[in-house]
């Protein structure tokens, strides 16, 4: 592990952490987070992109382009908070490098977020963006994290229930795959995650779900028909606590003949390929090169 990734860490057990020890230090999280959060793009983003926004469903959604090139490839990236939390610089920095890289339209939609707003008001607005990108008649590949990596799964599960175009490729940062907590490892790594904590991510999920039973597969893909899935790459840390459902996903998936690939971070916490060392510019480059194929 790097010295950049240990002070990662240490920041994250030491700030964000707080919001995820209990419901009541998510809620004020979440409160203090209103009053400062702006999903708009930061400046260097802004510097090699040429972006516009627009509204479906009465919400923002970003288009992205790299500027002086032409986009030949088309993506649907869907960014994570827990469902609560909003669009970031490390989301659009991630978005920038995608873009870039790969030549790519890149389409963020700035989904409405709970306790405001719950399951059925996001994916209204995330399911008419998904219909809209898929309708264009160009291979789409999808990519999240976290609560985006869920959406990214629970869309494609949805699109193949309803007989929608489904996404070409899904590469999936520390998504969320089964909210029940069944696994009893889960615990175990949620002792030594700097980040994440069950009673706070319990919580999220609560004023997200609109009251579905979190086994549902629209709350936990875990449980969806996972042999629908394309290609898919997965991203996850060993000190995450979503790390042993990604696991067991990826067996399951492969098993029900799906094609995905687990990358572990040895060491590494959840989204680490979002933060600024090295291990993440590894993973990155692993990104776009699956992405690329």
């Amino acid at each position: 592990m790097s010295i950049k990734s240990h002070l990662a860490a240490f920041v994250l057990r030491h700030t964000r952490k707080k919001a995820f020890q209990s419901a009541e230090g998510l809620h004020a999280w979440i409160e203090k987070s209103r009053k400062t959060q702006d999903h708009r793009p930061p400046v260097k983003a802004a510097e090699t992109l040429d972006i516009t926004q627009r509204q479906v469903e009465g919400d923002v959604v970003y288009e992205a382009r790299p500027k002086g090139k032409d986009a030949s490839r088309r993506i649907l990236y869907l960014h994570g908070g827990a469902y609560c939390f909003e669009l970031t610089s490390f989301h659009w920095k991630l978005i920038a490098e995608l873009a870039t890289r790969l030549g790519a339209h890149v389409t963020v939609p700035v989904y409405p977020l709970a306790p405001e707003h719950d399951f059925h008001e996001i994916y209204a607005m995330t399911t008419a963006v998904y219909r809209e990108v898929m309708g264009e008649g160009v291979k789409v590949a999808i990519a999240g994290d976290s609560a985006g990596g869920n959406m990214a799964l629970v869309l494609t599960m949805m699109a193949a229930e309803n007989g929608w175009p489904i996404a070409d490729r899904l590469a999936l940062i520390s998504p969320g795959l089964d909210m029940t907590l069944a696994n009893p490892e889960t615990l175990n790594v949620a002792r030594i995650d700097p980040w994440l904590g069950v009673p706070g991510g319990t919580e999220a999920v609560r004023i997200y779900a609109a009251g579905i039973d979190y086994a549902d597969w629209r709350i936990s893909p875990l449980y969806g028909d996972l042999s629908i899935l394309p290609p898919t790459l997965l991203f996850s840390g060993t000190r995450d606590m979503l790390y042993p459902d990604s696991v067991v996903f990826t067996e399951k998936a492969n098993e029900a003949g799906a094609d995905v690939r687990l990358v572990v971070g040895k060491g590494m916490f959840h989204v680490w390929p979002l933060i600024d060392m090295p291990e993440a510019r590894v993973a990155r480059t692993q990104m776009v090169e699956f992405l690329s194929a």
